[in-house]
């Protein structure tokens, strides 16, 4: 596994792959990576010759009150799986890298109409910390694909917008989220979880599988579904910002015409702010 701190080396290593004729899937991290990370590997593994994987901790996807100085990094353990997930090449940029002069002058992608809903709307600016970020990394990268996870639906939404609406030549390939036994899905903020908190969190899945259900059942009342479903999380002690049944395709309010819908959710246990979706196919 080549290692590479620069744009430059990044470049000059991909272009060399590429007048051989091979494809390249890239897979963007920002790294303490698990089982759910390790899943985003395998689909990649299946769509291309080489593979490439970047960890880099955002600072422009971070709120001033948020865990960017505390999000856990573990960067020999992450070299360690991704050599033997067999990865091709692992980028680790300085943020001096990514934003040359300064994030306070960098230039900003944004996607109106789904960076300011569900998540959006408690986290302001995140995600166009995350679309810059990740616009600049498949410029760098320049890969025929990209494999990022269902867990984060919104996330996932919001690039496949600016993908088409930047006209970029890369495929997104979406991994199903990854759960642990009891149903929660592998998240890196899991560990801020207490052993108590941790027994309690599969209640986030519980809730979503109850709404699914109804939904399938043949109930059409989303707010009460919604309603319910806030309610559930709440009696298990978990703050909850919000519980919504959107359509999938582009995370509107459902309509009756709508055959694919998701079920999301963002609350908050403890330290953790734990989010979740689970999608509805009718």
């Amino acid at each position: 596994m080549r290692r590479a701190t620069t744009i430059a080396e990044v470049r000059a290593t991909v272009r060399a792959w590429r007048r051989a004729g091979e494809r390249v899937v890239f897979v963007p991290t920002m790294g303490n990576l698990h089982e759910g990370h390790m899943s985003l590997i395998a689909a990649a593994r299946e769509h291309g010759e080489r593979f490439v994987a970047s960890i880099f901790v955002n600072p422009m996807q971070f709120g001033p009150n948020e865990d960017f100085a505390h999000y856990p990094r573990t960067p020999q353990r992450d070299a360690h799986m991704l050599r033997a997930a067999g990865c091709d090449l692992m980028f680790t940029p300085e943020v001096e890298q990514m934003y040359p002069n300064g994030m306070g002058h960098a230039t900003r992608v944004e996607v109106p109409g789904l960076s300011d809903i569900l998540c959006g709307e408690f986290r302001p600016g995140h995600f166009q910390g995350v679309t810059t970020v990740v616009a600049k990394l498949l410029h760098i990268c320049e890969p025929d694909a990209a494999v990022f996870g269902e867990k984060d639906f919104q996330q996932l939404t919001l690039i496949r917008r600016m993908v088409s609406d930047l006209c970029m030549p890369v495929r997104i390939i979406a991994a199903p989220t990854v759960r642990a036994a009891d149903g929660l899905a592998m998240s890196s903020r899991n560990q801020y979880l207490t052993d108590p908190e941790r027994a309690r969190a599969p209640a986030l899945y519980r809730a979503l599988r109850a709404a699914a259900s109804r939904i399938e059942a043949g109930e059409r009342a989303y707010e009460g579904i919604e309603s319910e479903g806030l309610r559930a999380l709440e009696s298990e002690g978990l703050r909850v910002d919000y519980f919504a049944v959107r359509r999938a395709e582009d995370l509107g309010p459902p309509t009756p015409e709508c055959r694919h819908l998701v079920v999301l959710t963002a609350a908050h246990l403890g330290k953790a702010r734990l989010i979740d979706n689970v999608q509805v196919r009718l």
